[in-house]
């Protein structure tokens, strides 16, 4: 009984096509996935782990085209007509989808050049975040108020990208005003040691205080501390508070915007303009 299924079996086409392209799945599939893995293990290094990710989806993508292929080829699907049609197609569609093609090579390029890595706070426009994920068509950024931003790949190379958190240190520059009444050399002795009092601030390299200028009503000054990109908010916050507190023990003044109003003389000549010229039309 057992011979005669066997011999059923292979007698049916159907049923052998069936079992060929089931074999084919059940090799292919393991094959793909493996060799996806071993991509993106051995590009993660090079490319980082978002690249490594991004060619081992491609490389997946593919797989799973192949073996489609070799599934249709075992049912005798006439693959010369079909990407005959797919190619006309493809045509089509390439011309209609060009942002999209534009936007597949882009997001090769950043992963080849790795100007920012998942993880990192990156600056794009007016939109400040940071990354989620690169994908094949756009970048998923995510902004500190907790709103997810997609931009395409395209803007991403054609557009200034700042990498906020490409360094491990970063200068923090506040600026300071001080009344007209106030020696210069005090404020910046003063400045100096608010600097150096603060534990995020380092040592090296040095605090840069610059004289800016006279300003409206102000003496300006800028400060410029650095500190590792974790401490960068804690600085921002600490160091003017600092600044305020060693300003009111030193007795130095912070001035407001004010203006002064003239009267009087100003507006004398006009009237007698006006008169002059009233006199000449009637005469």
């Amino acid at each position: 009984m057992f011979d005669d299924l066997i011999s059923t079996f292979w007698s049916s086409p159907l049923l052998q096509k069936s079992a060929k392209a089931a074999v084919v799945l059940a090799t292919g599939i393991p094959a793909v996935l493996l060799a996806s893995r071993i991509v993106s293990r051995v590009l993660r290094h090079r490319l980082g782990e978002q690249g490594g990710n991004l060619l081992a989806r491609i490389v997946r993508y593919a797989g799973y085209v192949m073996i489609l292929v070799g599934v249709l080829q075992e049912f005798g699907f006439n693959l010369a007509a079909v990407l005959g049609a797919a190619g006309i197609a493809g045509v089509a569609i390439g011309f209609a989808s060009q942002t999209s093609l534009s936007n597949l090579i882009s997001g090769l390029f950043i992963v080849g050049e790795r100007p920012f890595e998942k993880g990192d706070v990156i600056e794009v426009g007016t939109f400040t975040g940071t990354v989620e994920e690169i994908g094949l068509m756009a970048l998923t950024l995510r902004t500190f108020d907790n709103r997810s931003v997609r931009i395409p790949n395209e803007t991403l190379v054609k557009t200034n990208v700042v990498t906020v958190t490409r360094y491990p240190i970063r200068r923090v520059d506040l600026t300071v005003g001080v009344g007209y009444n106030e020696a210069i050399d005090k404020v910046m002795r003063v400045l100096r040691e608010v600097a150096d009092a603060h534990p995020a601030v380092l040592d090296e390299p040095e605090t840069v205080i610059v004289f800016n200028g006279f300003g409206e009503s102000s003496l300006n000054f800028m400060i410029g501390a650095w500190t590792i990109k974790e401490d960068v908010m804690k600085v921002k916050n600490e160091v003017p508070l600092r600044i305020k507190e060693a300003f009111d023990r030193e007795g130095i003044e912070m001035p407001f915007p004010h203006r002064v109003l003239a009267s009087g003389k100003a507006m004398g000549p006009i009237p007698i303009v006006l008169e002059r010229q009233r006199n000449k039309q009637d005469g």
